[in-house]
This record gives C-alpha cells, sequence and structure tokens, in this order.
C-alpha cells in the first residue's frame, strides 16, 4: 500500500513505487488517492481528477494498481481502515506492506489507532533527502521491538514489523513546488508524466496554468 494525496502525482511518487517494488518483490503495489486526509489540508483537486492523473501515471507500469478504495468510503481516509480493507482481500497470511515516507513516520504515534497498524500489516519507511530528523521518543515507544534488519527477514511473517529502506533514486520532487509552478506559469516539463501534464492543461487544474507552459520539444 502505497498512500497519499498524488495532488499530482509526479515522477517522485512513480519511481519510490517502481523501486519498492523491486527492492521487496512485490507482487502488486496499491497506489492509494486519499480522499479525506486526515492529517493534512484538502487536496487542490477533486479526488476523481487525482484518480485520474494517478492512472495516466501508472499507465503501462507492471505491477502498479490506481485503487480507489478510499475515494468509495465515507470519512476520513484513515489507513489503519484502509490496511483493515487490503488484509481482509488477501487473507490472513498474505505479506501487506504500508510504505510511509520519514517525514510522516515521525508523526506515527498521532496517527488514528497506530498500535492496529502493525496488527495488519509491516511498515516500510523510505528514507528522503530531506527528511533526517531523528524519532520521537513517542513514535520509538511504539515500535521498539519491530525494526527488522533486512527485507527477507521483514517478509518472514504477514505483518508486525517495519523497515528503514534507502530508495536508490531518492528524488526530491515536492507536489507543493509542482502545484507552485503552475499557479506562477513555470513549466514543469520532467518533474511529472507528461500525460499528466497533458491532462491538467486539458482539465484546467490548477489555476494559472496557460497554454505554451508545456512544451514537447
Amino acid at each position: 500500500m502505497f498512500g497519499g494525496t498524488f495532488d499530482p502525482v509526479h515522477h517522485g511518487h512513480l519511481r519510490s513505487a517502481v523501486e519498492l517494488s523491486e527492492a521487496l518483490g512485490l507482487d502488486r503495489l496499491h497506489m492509494i488517492p486519499a480522499h479525506a486526509p486526515p492529517h493534512r489540508e484538502a487536496p487542490g483537486v477533486s479526488s476523481d481528477q487525482r484518480l485520474s492523473m494517478l492512472r495516466l501515471g501508472i499507465e503501462g507500469a507492471s505491477g502498479l494498481v490506481a485503487d480507489d478504495r478510499e475515494l468509495r468510503r465515507e470519512g476520513p481516509s484513515y489507513s489503519v481502515d484502509t490496511l483493515a480493507s487490503l488484509r481482509e482481500e488477501y487473507g490472513p497470511q498474505a505479506r501487506l506492506i504500508m510504505m510511509l515516507g520519514h517525514d510522516a513516520f515521525l508523526s506515527l504515534h498521532r496517527w488514528y489507532q497506530p498500535q492496529r497498524l502493525f496488527e495488519l500489516a509491516h511498515l516500510v519507511v523510505v528514507d528522503r533527502p530531506d527528511h533526517e530528523d531523528e524519532l520521537p521518543q513517542a513514535v520509538r515507544a511504539l515500535v521498539e521491538g519491530r525494526e527488522a534488519r533486512s527485507s527477507d527477514e521483514l517478509m518472514q511473517s504477514p505483518r508486525g514489523g517495519w523497515l528503514r529502506l534507502a530508495l536508490p533514486s531518492r528524488l526530491a520532487i515536492s507536489a507543493t513546488h509542482i502545484r507552485q509552478c503552475l499557479l506562477e506559469e513555470r513549466s514543469v516539463r520532467y518533474l511529472l508524466p507528461l500525460s499528466v501534464i497533458e491532462h491538467i492543461q486539458m482539465q484546467g487544474l490548477y489555476s494559472g496554468l496557460r497554454h505554451g507552459v508545456v512544451q514537447r520539444r
């Protein structure tokens, strides 16, 4: 499970998804747009538009799935509810993993039912080049005794552990920066797939985008 607002989906998301799948030998990676994220501001565009951009972004990528289950669920998009849905779908012995960044991991103790996350899945924390802060004591207490030394060790059980993982590319691309570029009518070429850029342009998403900002050459 790789959740997020994907507002919009960009190459940092997509390259991380591919490298995570390869590093852990995943059969499938569910990329799940949050409908109503409980820990951040509402996304800039609708849930359906973010799902459409995600589908365009992963088109042709083996093993990546644009999953709309949080869009079909009312109320806040709590990760524990999404993992419970995946656990019900795949059964008690499937090895389920939730991916999150180091910045999100720092506030894990403030998530909804954080202890239950480990009853449903493993957590894989992906290091980011711009987030190196030390874990708060509350998070250390929550994850004490759960850290795996390798992906092989993590995969020996269906749930309950966590692993810190440094992906090769570590692309420091920010959706906030992309939205600001679009607002200021600056190019976003090479930050996200061309198909997503063209969708943004055609749908008039993120105010400030005009014809001529995106160049094919």
